[in-house]
């Protein structure tokens, strides 16, 4: 493979990962009104976009409500969501703000 060859198929990608990207977030706003992140009510690899540090994108939360991994909920309901407490039992509640709670390790 050339240096030209190799440079294209970069290239390439980085304008496939663009258009991807620019795609994910043409579609946020229709949904931003009736919706709001909420962090820490993903199950592990279900989270939307930017979980924070260890995670890039959607589907990389490394554990079960993670706090610092997001997932769009329907408006108004992030802080009310039933979710099982935590191994010490202590009640687990979503937030609109990165929470400090069961981080991947």
């Amino acid at each position: 493979m050339t240096a030209s060859t190799s440079h294209r198929r970069t290239q390439l990608a980085l304008g496939a990962t663009l258009v991807c990207a620019l795609g994910a977030m043409a579609a946020l706003p229709a949904q931003a009104e009736d919706m709001e992140k909420c962090y820490g009510v993903a199950l592990a690899g279900q989270n939307d976009c930017a979980a924070g540090p260890g995670t890039t994108c959607a589907g990389t939360s490394k554990v079960d409500y993670q706090g610092n991994a997001w997932k769009l909920v329907p408006a108004g309901t992030c802080m009310t969501m039933d979710l099982p407490a935590d191994a010490d039992g202590m009640a687990r509640h979503g937030g609109l703000m990165p929470l400090d709670r069961d981080m991947a390790s």
